[in-house]
Formats: C-alpha cells, structure tokens, sequence
C-alpha cells in the first residue's frame, strides 16, 4: 500500500511550490525583483524572507525537472535522519530490531498528509524540522558549542521556527538560545547585505500583505486562525486569534516546563512544533510535518505503558491525519462537520498539546542491559521495559542512571 502511494500522490500537485521558488529565483537573479514575481496562472509568489531565496540560488544552475530532483532528494534525506533520530533510540530501548521499526516507522511517516503533501508540494518544511531537531541532537553531544546553529537558518528561512528560540530561553538553554538567536539575526544580516532592497520591501511590506498567502478560511489552512475564520465571518476574527494563540501559549509554556523538569526534551521540541502549528495565521497541511514527533511520543507512551486505550488513540490520530479528510467540507459550510471534520487536525494538534504524555527519561540512549531469560537468569528478573526502579535493591539491575543535568 506504502508503494502504491508513494508511487502515485507524489507530484499530484505538481510540485507547486518548487515552481514559486524555481520562478523566484530566476526572476531575482535576472531582474534584481523578488517580490513582485507572480506563478504564471496564479496569484501566489515568494513569501519567505530574503535570505531563504539566498538560499535557493543553487537552483538557477539547474533546469526544472533536476530542480524537482534536487528538492525531493534533500527532503527524504531530511526525513530519513529525523526518523533516525526519533525511532532508533526506541528499538535499542525495547530491543527491537533496528532496521525493520525504521522500514515501519518510515512508511507510516510516508502515508502522513503532511509527508504527502511536502513531497508533492515540493516544500521545505522538513528540512527545517530536521535543523531544529539537529540542535537537541547537539545539546548532548561533543559539539555542543553549535547547538542553535540549525534552529537559527529555520527561524531566517522561515519566522514560525523562531519559536523554538523562546523554547530554549524557558528551557534555560542559554548558550543555545544565544547562538539560535546570533544566527538568525546574522543570516537575515546577510539578506539584507545581499539584497538591501528587497530585505525592506519583505520586512516593511510583504510580510504584512496577508493576501499573498491565501485566504484563512482555506480547508488547508488548519491553524487557530483557519478554524475560526471557518466559524464565520460575523467573528472578531483577528481578537479571537490573538486571545486563543496567547491561551495556547499559556498551556504550552506550562507544559513545556514540566517537560523541562522531567528531562523529556523530545516531549519538549515536540509540544513547541505543536504550539508552533496552532499560533501561526496560516498553517497549511504541509506544515504539519511540526505535529509528527509528538505522535511518536504517544506511540512510545502506549507501549510503555502497555494501555490499550492510549495505543487504540494513537493508531486513531496517525489515520486521521494521513486520511486528507479536512477537504471532505467546504470553508463555508458553518455545520458541525466544519468545525470539526474540516478543523480536524487543528484539534488533533490542540489535543496533543494538552495531553501528550510527558515522563521521566535519564536520556535517549540505550536501556540497561538485562540478562536474557534463562541465561543465568533469577527467578523473578524483570522483562526489558519493566524495571521498577522504586523496588530494585541497591546495586541491583533496576537501579536508575544518573540523570543529565539539562535539558537536551
């Protein structure tokens, strides 16, 4: 079924947003413009700051369909090292067999929405996720001194990222939070030395002309502010978004303390990708890659916890969201399946950052070893997973690590 998929929904969008950026690039290259280019038979152009159209130049030295080869090749490299990253610490944990939770995990992220959508698209949104998730993978290692580096590009490519920049001040990240931050502004810096014109027009202008996005009320567009553009037009809309975005805010700053204090940091990155999600005015479907760690989250928690309840919600979550259904209603329709089929990953990414579970974790590495059943085995050894670190005598194979001293 993956195969099929994968062989068939890629490119049937065209890869439209691979041509505004190809278009873009060319147009900028050419003219000395960036922001008055307009896909031919559309009315949607380049809306992301200078320096990501800096960053697309290599495109110039391609035709269109290696263009389209280049994108799709970058964006499932990006995916396989981030599902490197967030399933293989889970089968050294259980024991599994490494290569074969990849293979499932990997279709199971193919069959996503989002993933699909990306691909088709042509978008970049997995290559930032991949940067962000870099840094927490460089918080704990030799290189520490570069951790912020790749949250620092996302946040100059494109401004929703720049939440995590404030995700590392609450976390008292401070070195990372310095460095996220010094890229940032060094990057837009270098937009603005590369092309000071249009590095004003984006930041005094296009930034704020909202139409060039898309309309709110956009099936596509499941952020706060979609769904309640969907609810109808006699709304504030616009202070209705503000108090919801600053209320979501309030929850995640709570919750991303806990994760802090619990040592979870992929329950952390994972609630500020969802927060990210729902305060942005427009969060297309593709960019609900963001949402994609926190279903791992709930996965690892169901089998943790060995509930039957938490894994039937789990599987529930990863079919809605790869089932597309938020386009089984029109924008205008103000029934009860608007709100909620047509608004249904808003409210998958709001229930996850409510009640996605966050536990204590010493790291992400491999779990203690435990002697094999009847090799040498006592009666009564704990099964792998199952140590109960409160009744282990000292010394004894159910002792806890030591955890780490921060959050990574």
């Amino acid at each position: 079924m993956t195969a099929l998929v994968l062989a068939v929904i890629p490119g049937h969008r065209g890869w439209f947003d691979i041509g505004v950026y190809y278009g873009t690039v060319r147009h900028w290259f050419d003219t000395g413009r960036l922001y008055d280019y307009v896909r031919p038979g559309t009315a949607y152009g380049f809306t992301y700051p200078p320096f990501a159209a800096l960053c697309m130049l290599p495109m110039r030295l391609f035709g269109w369909h290696p263009a389209i080869a280049v994108g799709v090749t970058l964006s499932a490299a990006a995916t396989a090292l981030l599902l490197y990253w967030l399933i293989d610490p889970i089968a050294r944990r259980y024991g599994w067999c490494r290569w074969y939770a990849f293979g499932l995990a990997a279709c199971l992220c193919a069959l996503t929405n989002p993933v699909r959508d990306t691909f088709s698209f042509g978008q970049v949104n997995l290559l930032l996720v991949a940067l962000v998730f870099a840094d927490r993978r460089l918080a704990d290692s030799r290189w520490t001194f570069l951790a912020g580096v790749g949250t620092g590009l996302a946040a100059a490519i494109k401004l929703t990222p720049a939440l995590f920049i404030v995700h590392l001040l609450i976390t008292r990240q401070w070195r990372a939070a310095g460095t996220a931050a010094a890229t940032a502004l060094g990057a837009t810096g270098l937009g603005f030395l590369i092309g000071p014109e249009v590095s004003r027009q984006f930041w005094a202008a296009t930034l704020w002309d909202t139409d060039r996005v898309g309309g709110f009320a956009n099936m596509s567009n499941q952020s706060l502010q979609g769904l309640i553009a969907r609810l109808g037009p006699q709304l504030p809309g616009r202070a209705l978004w503000v108090a919801a975005s600053l209320a979501v805010l309030v929850i995640w700053t709570h919750r991303l303390r806990h994760a802090a204090r619990a040592r979870d940091s992929l329950a952390a990155y994972s609630l500020t990708g969802l927060a990210c999600c729902l305060v942005s005015p427009i969060t297309w479907v593709h960019h609900l890659v963001w949402a994609l760690p926190a279903l791992v989250v709930l996965a690892e928690a169901a089998l943790r916890e060995r509930r039957r309840g938490v894994l039937a919600v789990s599987w529930l979550l990863q079919l809605v969201i790869s089932s597309g259904m938020v386009w089984l209603w029109r924008p205008d329709g103000r029934t009860p399946g608007t709100l909620f089929g047509g608004s249904a990953y808003v409210l998958v990414t709001f229930a996850l950052l409510v009640a996605m579970p966050i536990r204590h974790r010493p790291d992400d590495g491999p779990a203690p070893a435990v002697t094999p059943p009847g090799r040498n085995a006592r009666p009564g050894t704990a099964k792998p997973g199952t140590e109960n670190p409160g009744t282990a005598k000292p010394g004894g194979p159910g002792r806890p690590r030591k955890r780490p001293a921060a959050v990574g």
